[in-house]
């Protein structure tokens, strides 16, 4: 299934409502470091299913949240704890530096 798209409606409920941390993907489709990154947001939603929920916006079909957050380029990850910002990630990263950026999230 992998990590859940969200749009302007679900955004946030999303952040707001989760009871674990939420990493929010900012990317698009034309987007290369966005295409290389997919593979590894996926494999950390399932790892880390049920610790943290990993939710994917594309920044061209819901421009207003990517403009309300300041995303300037992207692949941007922000981890939002009870609608809080509380670490922003901005560039292509390996699953091991994502980990550790996480991690004392978990």
């Amino acid at each position: 299934m992998g990590a859940a798209h969200l749009d302007g409606k679900g955004f946030k409920t999303e952040i707001t409502q989760a009871e674990i941390p939420v990493l929010i993907d900012f990317w698009a489709d034309w987007c290369g470091p966005c295409r290389m990154l997919a593979p590894v947001i996926e494999e950390l939603w399932g790892e880390l299913d049920g610790e943290i929920d990993i939710c994917k916006v594309d920044v061209d079909e819901a421009g207003d949240i990517a403009e309300a957050y300041g995303i300037m380029s992207i692949p941007t990850m922000i981890l939002f704890i009870g609608g809080e910002e509380k670490k922003r990630i901005t560039g292509l990263r390996s699953k091991a530096d994502l980990l550790g950026e996480l991690q004392q999230y978990l």
